[in-house]
């Protein structure tokens, strides 16, 4: 069945059926955006301009010698990206440009990290310092966090330390109350603050002395420029500046205080909520760069009297990567519309947000290692891009949570997801309309997930069942309802996390392919590339399924399922080929300028 066309205008006019590799891929000098205002595609093109005009000689150069980036950030302030870009609408003093639009905010990650993980990380942070800003009622530190956004300024969250982690119920950032009740003096270090060294606020998290539970959380606005911040170092060997520092008798008043009690612990996991989204366009940005660089070396080497790209294991690592990179864009990209749909009676985006951190970062990894499988020895190379993405890829699953965290979060879902749908529930529309997205900054308390309820996945997949592999992959995940309805995990796995993790691996490949065969009908894929993804994703199943049956605690019931599921795609020459000349046909179609 072929997919419905649309005439609307997709964010990155990501599918053009007949171009080299379906117009998936970001080409940076064919970007038009046409569902953004003229404005910000001129914002967009300007910093596109910026970075191609430096070249990739200095980039690089840059990246080797650990160049903070001050020149990026003075560009974005000059184009007006961050304060246009990250200012919610109510703190935009009436500015219709100013608002907090996930679309945009989406291409500007992908766009940086295009060019380099560093500036899409300073960024990144950025948008983590403004979360528990944004989020607070105390108007005076909103307004002077808009300021500061209009001027080109930079921010930071103080949440993570050197030895709990990103673990908020361990804080050893202590504010003791002054014995006048004026405020609180704060002591203690923060680590791996990333803008650290320069950020205009520092979103603080800690604890009241005397205060226990969650009662005693507070977050505070801390000023880097006064003399009781001490700026200790850079953590990381790298371009970012990454910091450690320590408050020392930091004075903290009322006016500084932006969350307390329970309200704190819910603005850092929110803010959270929002940055770790970004990550997965972040691996996207990387990926594509790494795609064009690869192809187009491969191609036109000749090797024992062949091109690189005629050799059978080639063809496949190219159209393996091409696949799963398609598919983390697909999915990324409707992803953006449950987030910009939320609202306290639809909270989905938890369940797909999570995934977008943990599943697409992860992607991207195996999408790069096939590359450098190809141009091997050439991926260590200076001059190379490439050897910044097989080095950056790796930071993404591990940031803003770990796969193994945001794993255990999509596992909770699971049993609403699959056994109890809500039949009057639909997919949401798609959301290219400028918009300021309010909900990403009152998302409310982070209790009652237990209650978050699905539409019935399979409706998303009916329109694809003519398609093959889509076929076997339905069957697969009916396969899977069946093993836990029948054999399910007993007590003692359910708290094995180790094999818990492999079984997420499974239920997470369902709604993963449920938002890719949604965007597909959105965009009209063409039939032959989603078949291409759904048998890398038959592939992948019965992988995990292996892997599964090898865990010490699989019971023979388990096992069992396991040997009667894992299976192999529907095999399909003619449309193998087809996907790989549109992957063919990407060779030399974009090279950064020197």
């Amino acid at each position: 069945m072929e997919p419905t066309q649309v005439a609307a205008a997709d964010p990155m006019e990501m599918v053009r059926p007949g171009a080299p590799g379906d117009g998936l891929i970001l080409n940076p000098n064919e970007w038009r955006l046409d569902h953004l205002d003229p404005e910000d595609r001129q914002r967009l093109r300007g910093i596109v301009e910026w970075f191609e005009t430096r070249g990739q000689e200095a980039l690089k150069d840059a990246d080797r010698d650990h160049v903070w980036y001050r020149d990026f950030i003075d560009a974005q302030a000059e184009l007006g990206i961050f304060g246009a870009f990250l200012t919610p609408e109510r703190d935009g003093g009436g500015d219709p440009a100013r608002r907090w639009d996930t679309s945009r905010i989406c291409a500007f990650n992908e766009i940086t990290a295009f060019y380099g993980l560093a500036y899409w990380y300073t960024w990144q942070v950025t948008i983590l310092g403004l979360g528990p800003l944004f989020m607070s009622e105390n108007d005076a530190a909103r307004e002077k966090a808009a300021e500061l956004l209009g001027d080109g300024a930079i921010f930071a969250f103080g949440l993570s330390e050197r030895e709990h982690g990103a673990d908020i119920y361990s804080t050893d950032m202590v504010l003791t109350p002054n014995v006048d009740g004026s405020g609180w003096t704060a002591s203690g270090e923060k680590y791996y603050i990333g803008n650290g060294n320069e950020a205009g606020i520092v979103s603080v998290f800690g604890r009241v002395e005397g205060i226990d539970g969650p009662e005693g959380y507070i977050f505070f606005a801390a000023d880097p420029e006064r003399d009781e911040y001490e700026l200790i170092r850079n953590v990381v060997n790298s371009q970012n500046y990454v910091s450690q520092f320590r408050l020392n008798d930091y004075v903290v008043t009322e006016e500084d205080v932006l969350h307390t009690g329970p309200t704190a612990f819910d603005a850092a996991l929110n803010t959270v909520n929002i940055g770790k989204f970004n990550l997965g366009f972040g691996s996207i940005g990387i990926c594509e760069h790494a795609f064009w660089e690869a192809i187009t070396h491969a191609d036109s080497r000749v090797l024992y009297g062949m091109k690189v790209t005629d050799f059978p294991h080639v063809r496949q690592a190219f159209t393996d990567a091409f696949a799963r990179l398609a598919g983390m864009k697909l999915f990324a990209y409707r992803a953006a519309d449950y987030m910009r749909t939320a609202s306290p009676e639809d909270r989905r985006y938890l369940l797909f947000d999570p995934i977008t951190k943990m599943k697409v970062t992860s992607e991207g990894e195996k999408v790069v290692d096939l590359l450098w499988d190809v141009i091997a020895a050439k991926g260590f190379e200076r001059d190379m891009w490439f050897e910044m993405a097989a080095r950056d890829i790796r930071a993404l699953p591990k940031l803003e949570g770990t796969v193994h965290v945001n794993m255990a979060l999509v596992l909770k879902f699971m049993a609403s997801y699959l056994f109890d749908p809500d039949t009057d529930l639909e997919a949401p529309e798609r959301m290219l309309e400028p918009g300021d997205d309010t909900f990403l900054f009152d998302q409310g308390p982070t209790k009652g997930l237990s209650k978050i309820r699905f539409a019935d996945w399979e409706k998303s997949y009916e329109p694809f069942l003519g398609v093959p592999n889509v076929e076997k992959f339905v069957g697969l995940a009916h396969s899977f309802k069946e093993l836990l309805a029948t054999a399910p995990p007993d007590e003692a796995q359910q708290k094995d996390l180790d094999f818990l993790l492999t079984l997420g691996e499974l239920f997470t490949l369902i709604p993963y392919g449920q938002l890719i065969c949604e965007q597909a009908a959105l965009v009209g894929l063409p039939e032959d590339t989603l078949d291409q993804i759904f048998d890398v994703f038959v592939r992948d199943f019965s992988a995990y399924a292996t892997e599964l049956m090898g865990k010490a605690s699989t019971t023979e019931a388990q096992a069992e399922w396991v040997r009667n599921t894992i299976t192999r795609p529907v095999v399909d020459e003619e449309r193998f080929e087809a996907v790989w000349e549109k992957t063919r046909a990407l060779a030399g179609g974009y090279e950064m300028r020197p």
